[in-house]
């Protein structure tokens, strides 16, 4: 595995910084782009969203589009992550410049962002405890 991965009981803890690159597939192993970042909302506490680069041709022309992170799952057999969700939907989600990105601040962004996937917003959720 590359980077710096820790192995705590049965759960793996990545760093932020060495997840760039990571592959995103489909569950069928279709190559759905790669993690440029992870957002952290500071105030939250949590990983706001991560930052899929899908499209384009090497890096060029590409969108970023804002993950739920917990749609995302690590797959260990080939060091990537799974996003179950259909190519057609992430080709119509609500993506950003790569010079532009938002912030957590814009939560009506977010929640769009969330409804998109079918997710809800990881500050909503905080409510619901």
């Amino acid at each position: 595995m590359r980077g710096a991965t820790t192995q705590v009981g049965t759960r793996n803890i990545i760093r932020g910084k060495d997840l760039a690159d990571y592959a995103v597939r489909n569950p069928r192993g279709e190559d759905l782009g790669s993690i440029k970042d992870v957002v952290i909302d500071t105030n939250e506490g949590c990983i706001a969203y991560a930052a899929l680069s899908f499209g384009g041709i090497m890096g060029l022309g590409d969108k970023l589009f804002a993950i739920p992170w917990e749609a995302l799952q690590y797959n260990a057999t080939d060091d990537s992550f799974v996003l179950d969700v259909p190519k057609e939907r992430l080709e119509n989600a609500p993506g950003f410049d790569k010079d532009n990105w938002p912030t957590t601040a814009q939560r009506e962004w977010l929640t769009g962002m969330y409804s998109h996937y079918g997710y809800t917003p990881y500050w909503e959720r905080r409510l619901e405890r």
